[in-house]
């Protein structure tokens, strides 16, 4: 028998964000083939590499839920819609992508506060600090698009750039 060290709140909501994870992964996955598509094989990897940072998130919070006692339940992610644009656009849509992920993870750390889960607060520091080198990813590379141009020309460099992200 299980001795549960988290709450119910605390398992679902940790859940949910499992799927949310995993969402993100499938959304930088679809964001890499836009970018194959466009000949812009850097921008692809960078998104690659993104999507595997995020199923390693989801599989961080799947664990944590089952070393405390919890059940890590899988639904159904949603799929991705469909990509259109420039890189620029693209980018802009990752930088929002990722403000939201920051909200969602604030309140987790929200609710470990309220449920004086001290435990679930401290593993979620670690994404905190994540959230913030995230959105400092997506920044900078929209920036840098904005500044040469956004058009497939003058991407080149940063393409090339990116592409060298592991």
């Amino acid at each position: 028998m299980k001795n549960y060290l988290i709450t119910k709140a605390i398992e679902e909501a940790l859940n949910k964000q499992v799927n949310r994870e995993f969402y993100s992964a499938y959304l930088y996955l679809a964001m890499s083939s836009y970018f194959e598509s466009m000949n812009l094989g850097g921008f692809a990897h960078w998104m690659r590499v993104q999507s595997g940072e995020e199923s390693a998130h989801a599989m961080k919070i799947f664990k944590y839920i089952s070393e405390r006692g919890g059940s890590a339940e899988l639904s159904a992610i949603e799929a991705p819609k469909a990509r259109g644009g420039s890189a620029g656009k693209v980018f802009e849509e990752v930088f929002a992508h990722e403000q939201k992920v920051t909200g969602m993870i604030n309140a987790l750390v929200e609710l470990a506060i309220r449920e004086k889960d001290h435990a679930t607060f401290e593993m979620l520091q670690w994404f905190v600090r994540e959230q913030v080198e995230e959105e400092k990813q997506a920044s900078d590379i929209l920036a840098q698009i904005r500044m040469v141009g956004d058009t497939q020309g003058h991407l080149i460099y940063i393409d090339r750039h990116v592409g060298k992200r592991e």
